[in-house]
C-alpha cells in the first residue's frame, strides 16, 4: 500500500477517567492508556506527539485527528476538543468527531469477537450481522449517560455500521429508557459498578460488559464516519453536551485557551 494511499489517523478520547490514544498508519495500529481526569490535559499532547514520532507520522499526513466529543466528563471533552483543534488547525486536517456511547457499543462488539461470539451464518467468518448495545458511562451527580445502538451487516455490504436505536439521554439510572427485549442485548459501560443493582429490571437478565470509549474503537468507527462525510474543519470541533452546565470560570477559560496554544506549538516537534 502507497503512503498516499495508506490510512493515516490519530485518535484519542478523554471523556472518562481513563485517557485513550492510538494512532493507525494503514494496517499498524498503535494505542496507550494513560490516567484521564485531571491528568488528562497534562498527559495527552506530550503522548500524541510520542505516537506520532513512533508512527514516523507528521502531523500533516494525517487524513484526520478522530476524538470522542462526549457525552462525558466536561473537563476532559473540552480537553479533547482544544488539542483537536490546536493540532489541525496549523496543518489544515479535518476533525472527525465520534460519540462516546457509539464507541463504548463498538468496543463491547470487538470484545465479543474477541472472546469468540460470531455469528456462524455471517458471509465474512468471524464476523457478527446483528447485535444491539445499550452503552452506558457514569454521568457522576448520581446519573448515567445512555443510548442504544444497533450492529447490522447487509448483505450488499463489506463491513456492518452502527445505526442508533434509542437517543442518547441522561438520567437516573432507574429510569434509563429500556429497549424491547431481545437474546440479542447486550450492556455495555462503565457505570455497572456503580449503578448495576439500580437499573430497570427488565435490564436484569442481559449480558453485560465493562467498557470504555477507546482510541482502537475509535479507529475502527473512523472509516465508516468518514465515508458518510462526518469530518468537520477544526474549528468545528464542539463537544456534545445532554446535560446544562454553568459556564466555565475565569481560570477554566485560560487554562484551555493554554491547553489549546500548547497542542498548536507542538506541531513543529510532530513535524520534525
Amino acid at each position: 500500500m502507497s503512503v498516499a494511499s495508506e490510512r493515516r489517523w490519530l485518535a484519542f478520547d478523554t471523556s472518562t477517567d481513563v485517557l485513550s490514544l492510538g494512532v493507525a498508519r494503514g494496517d499498524q495500529i498503535w494505542t496507550q492508556t494513560l490516567p484521564g481526569g485531571a491528568q488528562a490535559s497534562s498527559n495527552l499532547i506530550p503522548a500524541v506527539l510520542a505516537m506520532l514520532a513512533e508512527a514516523e507520522m507528521p502531523l500533516a499526513s494525517l487524513e484526520a485527528i478522530v476524538f470522542g466529543r462526549g457525552p462525558g466528563s466536561f473537563t476532559g471533552l473540552r480537553t479533547a476538543c482544544a488539542v483537536a483543534q490546536g493540532l489541525a488547525f496549523g496543518v489544515d486536517v479535518p476533525v472527525l468527531p465520534v460519540d462516546t456511547l457509539m464507541a463504548v457499543a463498538e468496543e463491547a462488539r470487538w470484545a465479543r469477537l474477541q472472546a469468540g461470539f460470531y455469528d456462524a451464518a455471517s458471509p465474512s467468518p468471524g464476523e457478527i450481522n446483528e447485535l444491539t448495545v445499550l452503552a452506558l458511562l457514569d454521568a457522576r451527580m448520581d446519573e448515567v449517560y445512555s443510548a442504544a445502538y444497533t450492529w447490522q451487516r447487509l448483505p450488499e455490504q463489506q463491513h456492518g455500521q452502527w445505526r442508533e436505536a434509542s437517543p442518547l439521554q441522561v438520567s437516573a439510572p432507574e429510569k434509563v429508557q429500556v429497549l424491547p427485549m431481545d437474546p440479542a442485548l447486550y450492556l455495555a459501560g462503565n457505570a455497572f459498578a456503580a449503578y448495576g443493582e439500580r437499573l430497570p429490571s427488565a435490564l436484569a437478565q442481559a449480558l453485560r460488559c465493562e467498557a470504555f470509549p477507546t482510541a482502537s474503537a475509535l479507529l475502527r468507527l473512523a472509516p465508516a464516519l468518514w465515508a458518510q462525510g462526518l469530518a468537520v474543519p477544526a474549528e468545528q470541533a464542539m463537544p456534545l453536551y445532554i446535560r446544562d452546565k454553568v459556564a466555565n470560570t475565569t481560570a477554566e477559560r485560560e487554562a484551555l485557551k493554554a491547553l489549546a496554544l500548547q497542542a498548536h506549538q507542538g506541531q513543529a516537534t510532530a513535524q520534525s
